[in-house]
């Protein structure tokens, strides 16, 4: 991963990372608001040899005393000096409780040695330092007097003596609470680019190795209301997913432009990932600029398209393949929009039967001349072969992807079973991206999704005309290549 990736993870999944940061720094200020505060008295002590009218004496009289401060500063910790302070004070504790609170340091290149006692209480605390303070001079006298002598050679004297604390040095509830978040963010962060590690879910078709030569036709946001009003019908005319959809109708236009009748079959890898929703809004935004469209719900498993285009779905296409009723009496109209459509029809009890029988073929022939364009909406590819079945006879395929769902190996399977029959991909539609994503800003030469994710005027306006300029390159490409079409075919015809 370069340094883009890990950014993109950190875009991606700044809530986990925002999250993590918050509990422990929510936990570390509970620990400080609830932990008891400590008091920590100081003091220090210089420890010196006897005097001495010789340089070379005192020099070497003070590397003794340095070598000897480090050693007693390792003495403060022992459960004698401890079981002094015990009994001088007449502590209701133990030497080894009260040595936990005793620490001392020397100073480094110096005789001098800090002595620090902490204690719930300011005045104890403080109280107990000075007997620790009393009690290591008296130590020292006694360690550092030969045997048979009067005289210590070394003294232990105070310079600064323990000070009463005015403030607890723990906790700190602004340091533990700025450590929490750091590490806090540390840890959102390592937890992010496991879970990105971890996650087979298709959030951006480039990483599918299998398909990035296919052309991503539109990218669908997630929007909360498509259950309530999932037809792009009964939305206004600038929402982004009416906008979404008239950028899919602009690119199945330029799909197969030879062709004066093409037939797409939208299908998905995996069941509930909108493909019923996405084939009935594609067909309602073709049939919108005055194309002759039929929508045809071929999941006689599952049939979803007469529900949402309120028709009936007891008359269909497995009534006209199996000859009960002719192919004109099944068609039925979404008024609304003008839109034709043949529902599924009777649920059959061999739906893969019918689908790749001779009524089927024939029933496309039929509607390929009679229609400009036919949406067939297939069953999901990996369950059953329908789909693939379907697409061989069509123009080819457009699958739909469900955003953070539909898992790469899914989506390689589903095209690896198109390419079986050799049935072509003509396209992606990334569904349910979140509104934020700028990942899929211009699909396949221009996008959608503009209204999301910006907050200013200005943004939306620059956004607007960066797509009509895609969209007149991709016009413009298309005008060339049916040029070159045309000059070829003069070429052979002479």
């Amino acid at each position: 991963m370069d340094l883009q990736d890990y950014l993109r993870i950190a875009r991606r999944r700044w809530l986990i990372i925002a999250l993590t940061a918050i509990i422990l720094g929510v936990l570390a200020g509970a620990y400080s608001a609830t932990a008891t505060k400590q008091y920590a008295s100081n003091a220090s002590v210089f420890i010196s040899t006897v005097p001495s009218d010789s340089v070379d004496n005192a020099y070497q009289n003070g590397l003794f005393s340095q070598q000897r401060v480090a050693s007693y500063a390792d003495m403060m910790n022992g459960l004698e000096l401890a079981q002094r302070v015990v009994d001088e004070l007449h502590l209701d504790t133990t030497a080894l409780d009260l040595s936990k609170k005793i620490s001392a340091t020397a100073v480094p290149n110096t005789v001098l040695l800090d002595i620090a006692v902490t204690d719930p209480s300011a005045v104890q605390a403080q109280r107990i330092n000075d007997a620790v303070v009393q009690q290591l001079r008296s130590m020292v006298s006694d360690i550092e007097t030969p045997p048979g002598g009067k005289t210590p050679l070394l003294k232990a004297t105070v310079i600064d003596p323990p000070r009463l604390p005015t403030s607890p040095v723990s906790p700190k509830p602004v340091r533990n609470v700025g450590l929490a978040l750091i590490v806090g963010l540390l840890l959102g962060f390592g937890i992010a680019v496991v879970r990105e590690i971890m996650d087979n879910s298709v959030k951006d078709l480039a990483d599918v190795p299998a398909i990035r030569d296919v052309p991503t036709l539109s990218v669908l946001g997630f929007d909360a209301d498509v259950s309530a009003h999932p037809l792009i019908t009964s939305l206004p005319a600038s929402a982004p997913r009416a906008e979404a959809f008239r950028v899919l109708r602009t690119n199945l236009q330029f799909l197969d432009v030879d062709s004066d009748s093409k037939i797409f079959v939208i299908t998905s890898s995996m069941a509930a990932e909108g493909k019923s929703t996405t084939a009935a809004n594609a067909a309602l935004a073709l049939a919108s600029a005055d194309k002759r469209v039929v929508l045809v719900d071929a999941d006689l498993r599952r049939p979803r398209v007469a529900d949402l285009l309120g028709l009936e779905n007891s008359v269909g296409l497995t009534t006209a393949l199996v000859g009960s009723v002719s192919l004109d009496d099944a068609l039925q109209e979404h008024e609304p929009s003008g839109l034709s459509v043949l529902a599924a029809g009777a649920v059959p009890p061999n739906p893969a039967e019918l689908l790749q029988s001779n009524a089927m073929s024939d029933t496309l022939a039929s509607l390929r001349k009679r229609f400009d364009i036919v949406v067939i909406d297939a069953p999901p590819l990996l369950p059953v072969t329908d789909a693939a079945v379907l697409a061989a006879e069509a123009d080819g395929a457009i699958i739909v992807v469900h955003y953070g769902r539909t898992t790469k190996d899914q989506l390689t399977t589903a095209t690896e079973r198109l390419h079986a029959v050799d049935a072509p991909v003509l396209g992606m539609i990334m569904n349910m991206t979140p509104t934020r994503s700028h990942r899929y800003g211009y699909g396949y030469g221009y996008g959608y999704g503009y209204g999301y994710g910006y907050d200013s005027e200005k943004s939306q306006v620059k956004t607007t005309w960066r797509q009509r300029r895609a969209a007149a390159k991709a016009m413009k490409a298309a005008a060339r290549d049916a040029a070159k079409a045309a000059k070829h075919a003069r070429k052979e015809s002479v």
